[in-house]
C-alpha cells in the first residue's frame, strides 16, 4: 500500500462520466472526418457497428475468486508502525509485506475512475491497479495471518459497491452507443444530401386502395420498427435509388402472413396445391390491396413460376419467392435465387416457405440455425411471429448494398 502512488488507487482519478464524454467527442470527430463518398455509400448498419466496436469500453471484471498471495521484505518507515512499537522517527525497519493480487479481465485502467453517481471521488480502500491486476498490500506487523485475511476481506467488501456501480455505468454507456452513433451518421448524411440537393431514397409511393372487394376472408392491412472490420466501398459519388419504405414493406409482409395463416386454417383446400397455385393466391390478395403511384401503374407481377415482384421503372424493389421446404440446402439456394434478381440497395424481399412435414417446429429451428450460413448474410433483425423471421442480407458482390429479407413459413401437412 505504501509502495504505490495515489494515482494508481482505484476510483481515485476522476469520474467515469468524463471518459464517456471524451469517447463520444472522439466518435463524432471520426464520423465527421469520413469522406463524402464513404459515408453515403457504406452500409450504414455495418459502419455503425464497426464504430461501436471500436469505441465501446472494455468492461473490467475483477476476478475476486482467483486471488493469490505473495510476500516480499522491505524497509518500512517508522511512521507506519503502531505506537506500541519501539521505533525511532526517520528510521526504517525490515518487515514482511503480504500482497493479495487479483487478476482483472477487460480494461483495468477504467477501475481508476469513480462511478458517475458517486458523491465523491475515492472509496477504493487499499486497492491499487497494476497492469491487469488489482493489488492490496498489508504489512505483517504481528505475524497474525488470520488478522491479515480479515483485513483483506474487509477491503474487498468495501470496494464492491463502487465496483458494481462502475461496471453498470460502463455497460449502460456501451448500450447507448449505437443510438448516438446512428444520430451522428444520420446528421452527417443529411448535411451531405442537403448540400448536393439529393434524396437518399426515391420513396416509391405505394398506396393502399380503398375500393377493395370484401369477399376474401383474409384480414386487411391497417395503414399506419473485438476485431472490427470497417466497411469498404468501391463506388464513387452517390446516386439515389428507388426504395420501398419500411411501413409499406411491413404491410405487404403482414398481408402475406395473413394469407398463409388462412392456408393453415383450411388445409384440405390447399394441401394439394403446387407452389405456383399458392403463389397466385397470395398475388390475388396483394394486387388489389395496393397501387403503385408511378406512371406505368404497375403493381405486383408474376415472374417465373414461383415469385412475386414489385417493380419501379424496371427495377425490382420488392420480391417474394414461394417454395416448398426441401431441406436447408434447398432453402439457402432459394435465398440465392432471390438475391440474383436484386441490384439496388435497400430492396425488400420475402422467402415464403410451405412446409408439408409434420414436425413444423423442427423446420423453424433449422431455418433459424441455417440462415446465418448463407454467404450474403449480414445479421438478424427480429422475429415478428413464431413463423416469421427478419434478416439483413447484402446483394451479390457488395456488402454496402443491404436488403431486408423476411422468411415466412406456413404449415400445410398432408
Amino acid at each position: 500500500m505504501y509502495s504505490f502512488n495515489s494515482h494508481s488507487k482505484i476510483f481515485s482519478s476522476g469520474r467515469i462520466s468524463d471518459k464517456f464524454l471524451s469517447t463520444i467527442e472522439s466518435i463524432n470527430k471520426t464520423v465527421e472526418s469520413e469522406p463524402e463518398d464513404y459515408i453515403l455509400n457504406a452500409n450504414e448498419i455495418e459502419y455503425i457497428n464497426h464504430i461501436k466496436d471500436e469505441y465501446a469500453l472494455d468492461v473490467p471484471t475483477i476476478l475476486f475468486d482467483d486471488v493469490y498471495a505473495d510476500m516480499y521484505e522491505d524497509d518500512i518507515p517508522a511512521e507506519y508502525f503502531h505506537m506500541s512499537f519501539h521505533v525511532r522517527p526517520g528510521e526504517k525497519y525490515k518487515k514482511e509485506v503480504i500482497q493479495f493480487i487479483i487478476p482483472v479481465e477487460g480494461n483495468a485502467d477504467l477501475l481508476l475512475k469513480c462511478p458517475a453517481s458517486s458523491f465523491s471521488i475515492g472509496g477504493g480502500g487499499n486497492f491499487h491497479v497494476k497492469g491487469n491486476t488489482v493489488i492490496a498490500e498489508f504489512i505483517n506487523f504481528h505475524n497474525d495471518p488470520i488478522k491479515i485475511k480479515q483485513d483483506y476481506d474487509r477491503e474487498v467488501n468495501g470496494v464492491k459497491r463502487n465496483y458494481e456501480t462502475l461496471r453498470t455505468d460502463i455497460l449502460e454507456f456501451n448500450n447507448s452507443l449505437y443510438a448516438k452513433i446512428k444520430s451522428f451518421v444520420s446528421n452527417k448524411k443529411q448535411k451531405l444530401l442537403s448540400k448536393n440537393n439529393l434524396m437518399a431514397s426515391l420513396g416509391v409511393p405505394l398506396k393502399k386502395k380503398n375500393n377493395i372487394s370484401e369477399t376474401f376472408s383474409v384480414p386487411q392491412p391497417k395503414l399506419k420498427e473485438k476485431i472490427s472490420i470497417k466497411p469498404s466501398i468501391t463506388e464513387k459519388g452517390f446516386t439515389p435509388e428507388p426504395a420501398l419504405d419500411d411501413k409499406n414493406y411491413f404491410q405487404i409482409l403482414k398481408l402475406i402472413n395473413d394469407v398463409g395463416k388462412n392456408f393453415e386454417r383450411m388445409p384440405s383446400v390447399y394441401e394439394n396445391k403446387n407452389e405456383e397455385d399458392l403463389r397466385d393466391h397470395i398475388l390475388m390478395t396483394l394486387d388489389p390491396n395496393f397501387e403503385l403511384g408511378s406512371a406505368s401503374g404497375e403493381t405486383f407481377n408474376k415472374s417465373g413460376k414461383t415469385d412475386i415482384q414489385l417493380r419501379f421503372d424496371s427495377s425490382v424493389i420488392f420480391i417474394a419467392e414461394c417454395k416448398f421446404w426441401k431441406g436447408e440446402k434447398g432453402y439457402l439456394k432459394t435465398i440465392s435465387q432471390l438475391l440474383n434478381y436484386l441490384t439496388w440497395r435497400d430492396t425488400k424481399a420475402s422467402v415464403v416457405i410451405f412446409v408439408k412435414q409434420i414436425d413444423f417446429s423442427t423446420i423453424l429451428q433449422k431455418v433459424e440455425a441455417s440462415t446465418k450460413d448463407h454467404d450474403n448474410y449480414l445479421g438478424y433483425i427480429t422475429k415478428t411471429d413464431e413463423n416469421w423471421f427478419n434478416y439483413r442480407f447484402h446483394i451479390n458482390g457488395d456488402k454496402n448494398r443491404e436488403i431486408k429479407l423476411a422468411v415466412q413459413l406456413f404449415h400445410l401437412p398432408k
